[in-house]
């Protein structure tokens, strides 16, 4: 199954269209997508009796799949080769980090540069699809609703500045969290455990790595999280990047205006962005 949002509406896709849910449902529903995490489980159970004719869309009315999730986690130097281009240890245990949800945007669009020194990361995102305190690994997979594609872009100096490395500060920019283009249950993919994902900056292949290298896997990391916190229905999680990043190449490179970003997750689809100055210099 495939859920996501087109014009800020719930949506099913098939057959390359779009289901309106609340309509289809006669208001079962609500057309809001934040609100149907609450009531997955239902909505797995409708969803293959849903007969509206399936209707086409623009990329660009697509919304992140989980718009206003209550809490959003990303994993810090989660690809064993990412830690080291980073010059880090590969971790003991999962390093998260906050992202704010002001940044999250959709799969197709304009981005804003705040500076010179913004870096991509393509990453799988996870959606959480029902409540999970100190849940096993083994049960891990049961707790998520689905996965979608994502981009953590990081503006470096933000990021870096300081004593204390502001991770989630320099990772929140306007923009800076898209995910769609829509999620994917974990039954639609052949291997959930091993993803190719990657992206490329006009037509330049960046990253290309496979969620099979994660250090922390997807069950894992919610049993880590859900050890401490609650994890709840439509919550995030960010699953780190594979290498490849801008700032550790040799010379460092970065996004400018006009380059096109391609994120893919192979399974799943792509995300589409452009980049804008927004007239801010760092």
């Amino acid at each position: 199954m495939r859920v996501g949002s087109v014009s800020g509406r719930l949506s099913l896709f098939v057959n390359g269209g779009a289901i309106d849910v609340e309509r289809t449902s006669e208001g079962r529903f609500d057309a809001d997508p934040s609100a149907v995490y609450a009531r997955w489980p239902e909505l797995i159970d409708w969803a293959p009796t849903a007969a509206g004719e399936p209707q086409p869309f623009d990329a660009e009315e697509l919304g992140p799949p989980s718009p206003r999730p209550a809490q959003v986690f990303a994993i810090a130097a989660n690809y064993s080769a990412h830690a080291a281009e980073g010059g880090v240890d590969v971790p003991r245990w999962p390093a998260p980090f906050p992202k704010w949800v002001s940044s999250f945007a959709g799969p197709v669009g304009e981005i804003g540069l705040p500076s010179a020194r913004t870096d991509w990361e393509a990453e799988l995102v996870v959606i959480i699809g029902s409540r999970a305190h100190k849940v096993t690994a083994d049960a891990g997979w049961d707790h998520v609703a689905g996965l979608t594609v994502g981009q953590d872009l990081s503006e470096r100096d933000v990021q870096l500045r300081g004593p204390y490395p502001q991770m989630g500060l320099g990772k929140s920019f306007p923009g800076f969290s898209p995910t769609g283009p829509w999620l994917v249950t974990p039954d639609e993919l052949d291997d959930a455990d091993s993803l190719e994902l990657g992206c490329s900056v006009n037509g330049e292949v960046m990253q290309q790595g496979s969620t099979a290298d994660l250090v922390f896997s997807v069950p894992t990391l919610i049993a880590e999280l859900s050890a401490v916190v609650t994890l709840e229905p439509g919550d995030v999680i960010f699953t780190g990047t594979p290498p490849g990043i801008g700032l550790t190449r040799t010379p460092p490179r970065f996004l400018a205006p006009g380059d096109e970003l391609i994120t893919y997750v192979k399974g799943i689809g792509e995300m589409r962005h452009t980049f804008t100055a927004n007239g801010e210099e760092r």
